[in-house]
């Protein structure tokens, strides 16, 4: 599918969100069209986004907590192992919640847990092929739904809109708040 250069005529095109952005300009003085409409199709195509990786976790038999597990262990690098301690504050959970979310993918034969042979008072958690391959499942999905998105977009445009995004970005984080969670 190749992707036309917006014009004039297509620039007059509505969708949902400039209907709702006529809907509230009445009702919100002060309303700014473009910072509206910018903001809440950002909103809604993350969420569109989301709704699509749920689809993808269900038809790979995983809940969103599993695949975060997987994911973080996945971020790691080879050999994909961590401490529990480690993976829980990755994933800002309680270790007891994690002790029990571990037992489950366990059980399903995702993850092993295993003490390293050089201290046994540790204790390493790490992706099974199993596990791995969920992992990349979910993740091939994810990212046709990404690419599928996206592919009204010529390089150039899908480029600036990087850049664009980017320079947003940056200011929230340089304001203290990381968009991203430190995978160390």
């Amino acid at each position: 599918m190749t992707a036309e250069k917006p014009t004039a005529a297509s620039a007059r095109v509505r969708d949902s969100v400039d209907r709702h952005i006529a809907r509230w300009e009445r009702e919100v003085p002060g309303l700014v069209p473009e910072l509206e409409g910018a903001i809440t199709r950002m909103q809604m195509l993350v969420r569109h986004l989301h709704r699509q990786k749920e689809a993808a976790l269900a038809r790979h038999g995983l809940k969103m907590w599993e695949y975060e597990i997987l994911w973080r262990l996945r971020s790691a690098g080879e050999p994909y192992r961590m401490t529990p301690t480690r993976l829980a504050q990755g994933l800002g959970v309680h270790p007891a919640t994690l002790t029990n979310r571990l037992d489950r993918l366990q059980a399903s034969d995702l993850i092993t847990r295993e003490h390293p042979p050089e201290d046994r008072r540790s204790l390493l958690v790490g992706l099974t092929r199993e596990g791995a391959e969920a992992w990349s499942a979910v993740i091939d999905d994810q990212r046709e739904a990404e690419a599928s998105l996206l592919a009204p977009l010529p390089q150039g445009e899908l480029e600036l809109l990087s850049a664009l995004l980017r320079t947003v970005a940056l200011a929230v984080e340089e304001g203290g708040t990381p968009l991203m969670p430190d995978l160390d």
